[in-house]
């Protein structure tokens, strides 16, 4: 099974239209695949669509922005129903937070002499309620005023940079009873990119599992080989289902293509065991 079930589109953050994505994932082997966008599900049915004729199975799915400890957090639901009111209302609740983000964003880099950055970003943003940080990377780097996306982060956006904000997003107990009414399981994406200390790691699984959470991604293309072991061995210690995952975003931001993550350790759980 080449599965990956993390990744984006035009519709969040992503370079490629859902049904680009999901051509490419094809195109690379991929036999299951969940387009999990930003807090939002518009690409889900022209994904759904694509992946028919190309015969391969797609997976609906959402990436929920989620604050904990200081920290944001990404919990991803897989195998929902999209159309689901009660998840469609948290998220429109958790865009329109976006959208004050955004603004907030683009006036702090304003003060940092960086002129027209949120008209910028709205630009590479398809869908305007969901400007990111990204999207105002992206906006530096076709300015000439950065080298790449990972330099803007490191000078301008990322905690303690003139063009960080706080934001207060869902709470875990949101993102995992929406994703639950609509009949998905709950994962906590990508988790060695938190900033925690492993006091506050343990934390988060507490919580994230006492509200019913299932799964982790243990293989992600942010993870090393040492962090794949590390979260195998959580994964075990809290009988968490594992799911593995690029979380692609585009060729040329993206350290992994769709579908070309190293396999899960084999003896957890795979997610998608419990998504047929």
């Amino acid at each position: 099974m080449n599965a990956d079930l993390h990744c984006h589109s035009t519709m969040s953050d992503g370079w490629l239209a859902p049904a680009e994505v999901v051509r490419r994932a094809a195109a690379n082997g991929v036999t299951l695949l969940a387009l999990t966008d930003h807090d939002e599900v518009g690409g889900l049915d022209e994904a759904i669509a694509t992946a028919a004729e190309v015969g391969i199975r797609l997976v609906p799915g959402v990436e929920i922005s989620v604050s904990f400890s200081g920290e944001t957090v990404h919990v991803v639901g897989l195998g929902i129903d999209h159309r689901h009111p009660r998840l469609l209302a948290g998220l429109a609740e958790v865009r329109a937070g976006r959208d004050g983000r955004a603004v907030r964003i683009g006036a702090a880099l304003e003060a940092a002499g960086i002129h027209g950055a949120l008209e910028g970003a709205r630009k590479f943003a398809r869908n305007p309620a969901l400007v990111s940080r990204a999207h105002f990377a992206r906006h530096l780097v076709a300015s000439g005023l950065m080298p790449d996306v990972g330099t803007v982060f490191r000078h301008y956006l990322a905690r303690g940079k003139p063009g960080y904000v706080e934001h207060e997003w869902a709470t875990l107990e949101d993102a995992v009873g929406w994703i639950h009414a609509a009949g998905g399981i709950a994962v906590i994406a990508h988790p060695a990119r938190y900033r925690f200390s492993e006091a506050e790691l343990e934390a988060l699984f507490d919580r994230f599992t006492a509200c019913g959470g299932e799964a982790v991604e243990v293989v992600s293309g942010a993870h090393s080989d040492a962090e794949v072991l590390k979260f195998a061995s959580v994964a075990r210690r809290r009988t968490l289902l594992a799911s593995r995952a690029s979380d692609f975003h585009g060729e040329k931001e993206s350290p992994v293509d769709l579908g070309r993550c190293s396999p899960l350790p084999p003896d957890l759980v795979p997610v998608w065991s419990r998504l047929e």
